[in-house]
Formats: structure tokens, C-alpha cells, sequence
């Protein structure tokens, strides 16, 4: 698991802040599911967006009822398997939809909040990493990592949400509800793909 102090600040988050986080993460790794839904006529991506918008929905709606073991059971239906395909957008596509349960089940057990930040940081991470080894055929190692300039912009990316959370006293809908726009209009996930 690649390394970086974004992960020791994350722990002095609160619950709506490792939410929103975890959120913007899977924004960013949603193009990725939907580019490989687009390429091999898997699936619609929309139940996935639609989940995902839920998720926004619980942390800028006062008093939003949402029934996330429901859209676990949907998202659970939307994995694709890796043996199925011989292509590599299946791989972030998979880390898309963990990312995305991992959030879920996070919000069904809040003690897994801080240890499912970090997971969902690292996953987003490892994806940039595994399509650069792909691509290069060098592991790349928290020794490494700093020369690779795709998995430094991921850490950037994340340092910039981290910031936009750490710099709010209390809630703030505005400030979440912004995020989500930017990620989401800016279209472009964790390893280039644009929507």
C-alpha cells in the first residue's frame, strides 16, 4: 500500500468531512466505471451515478432517508467480473464499484468511517499506481512514487479536497455541494479518463 501523510491528517476528520471525502474519491473513480460500461456494453452506468448521488444527497439534505443496504444490493449487481474481459478497463472499473461499497458500507456502520477514508485514499491511489505499472512495467513503491507524476497528481488532487474539508468550522452544505459539482463537471477521473 502506497504511503502518504494525507492518511495520519485524515485522522483528525469528522464524520461529514471522511464522508465527503470518500465521496469526492468515488466521484473521481466513477468515469472509470462508465468509460468501461460505454466500452463493452456491460452495463448502464447510471444506477451507479444514481447510488452515488445518494450518498451526496445524505450529506446536503436535512433529514434525507436513504436505505443504503438497498443500493448495496443494487451496486453488488453492477460488478463486473475480471475473467469476463480481457481488457484493462476492467480493473479501475472493479476499484470503482469497491470504492463505492466500501462508502456504503460505511455509512451502515460509522465506526468503519476513519478506516474506510483511508482504504477508499489508498484504493484511488493504487489504481493510478497498477495502470502505470501497466503501462511502464515498474512497480511502483513508496520508494518510487514521487517520480511518477500520475500518482503525485492523485495525491495533489486529494490534498486539495483534504484542504477544502480542514479549512470549514462545521458542516458546510455550500462547501460539499461544491465539490460535488467541480469533481463531477470536471468530468476527468483518477487516471484521465473524461467523461
Amino acid at each position: 500500500m502506497l504511503k502518504n501523510p494525507i492518511q495520519l491528517r485524515l485522522e483528525k476528520f469528522e464524520p461529514w468531512q471522511y464522508l465527503t471525502f470518500m465521496a469526492s474519491l468515488c466521484e473521481r473513480m466513477y468515469p472509470n466505471y462508465a468509460f468501461f460500461c460505454r466500452e463493452t456494453e456491460f452495463a448502464d452506468p447510471q444506477p451507479y451515478r444514481l447510488i452515488l448521488d445518494s450518498v451526496w444527497e445524505i450529506l446536503t439534505v436535512k433529514n434525507a432517508k436513504i436505505n443504503f443496504e438497498n443500493q448495496l444490493e443494487k451496486l453488488e449487481e453492477m460488478v463486473p467480473a475480471a475473467d469476463d474481459f480481457d481488457l484493462y478497463a476492467v480493473n479501475p472499473a472493479i476499484d470503482a464499484c469497491v470504492g463505492l461499497s466500501d462508502l456504503l458500507h460505511a455509512l451502515l456502520d460509522r465506526d468503519l468511517i476513519p478506516e474506510t477514508a483511508l482504504s477508499i485514499s489508498s484504493l484511488s491511489v493504487e489504481t493510478v499506481a497498477n495502470l502505470e505499472q501497466a503501462r511502464e512495467g515498474e512497480e511502483i513503491t513508496n520508494d518510487n512514487q514521487k517520480n511518477n507524476q500520475a500518482v503525485c497528481e492523485e495525491w495533489d488532487v486529494q490534498w486539495a479536497i483534504y484542504r477544502a474539508l480542514k479549512e470549514t468550522d462545521g458542516r458546510d452544505i455550500e462547501l460539499i455541494k461544491s465539490l460535488r459539482r467541480e469533481l463531477r463537471d470536471d468530468g476527468v477521473s483518477n487516471i484521465g479518463i473524461a467523461l
